[in-house]
């Protein structure tokens, strides 16, 4: 069974959201109270709704309250966003992730309830500062402070070797959790992924290898 998504605020963060849902073939309800963003939307999503999302009565009439999770992305309108919160936790939206444009506002997100907060235009500057120092990471999931998991292509002395011979995690303390391979064909690109591969699955040149371990120690193979 597909689980049902609620985006609320369709800025451009939520947008994005909304739509990377659908397109993953989710069921995504969209709210805002503009028209025209609700309207931009309406072909993609599953329902899109236009209503004031600080009235408790609107929001039950959309359906909010059969959702699995809600994603409250009315950064902007701090106030707003925190009675949004309050309504979703009210009406028993069990998981509840919320946009917050500061310190503060996370925490007051948090201290209410939400499940999860984010930051995206502070995660998007760290994520940017992050490929200009390490270019060799496709792609880095913070797991602490310490410790990643990271994308990346194939360091050349590991072509050609099984995972084995190469042995990171006796080196370097890291593991390969998975492999990306690309190839062509008749001139179409795809890709494949080996999800844990074994320990003769072969490292080729074009592979993007998913690696789980500490920072300092990605990056000695970068």
């Amino acid at each position: 069974m597909k689980k049902l998504f609620a985006v609320i605020g369709l800025g451009r963060f939520g947008s994005a959201v909304a739509e990377t849902l659908a397109s993953s073939g989710a069921e995504v309800l969209a709210i805002d109270s503009d028209e025209t963003k609700v309207k931009s939307l309406s072909d993609m999503v599953t329902v899109a709704v236009q209503c004031e999302a600080t009235d408790e009565r609107a929001l039950r009439e959309a359906g909010v309250q059969n959702v699995d999770v809600a994603i409250v992305s009315i950064g902007e309108n701090i106030e707003s966003s925190i009675l949004v919160v309050m309504i979703l936790k009210e009406i028993g939206v069990k998981q509840i992730i919320a946009k917050a444009v500061n310190d503060l506002h996370g925490k007051i997100l948090k201290h209410i309830g939400v499940s999860r907060v984010v930051f995206p235009e502070r995660d998007m500057a760290q994520r940017i500062a992050q490929s200009l120092i390490r270019p060799a990471f496709l792609e880095q999931i913070e797991l602490s402070p310490e410790y990643s998991i990271v994308e990346m292509s194939a360091p050349s002395f590991l072509w050609d070797k099984t995972i084995r011979e190469a042995n990171l995690r006796a080196e370097y303390g890291v593991s390969i959790i998975a492999i990306k391979r690309q190839y062509f064909i008749e001139g179409v690109k795809k890709e494949s992924w080996n999800i844990n591969p074994a320990p003769d699955d072969i490292i080729k040149k074009e592979d993007v290898l998913v690696v789980l371990g500490a920072n300092r120690d990605i990056d000695r193979i970068s």
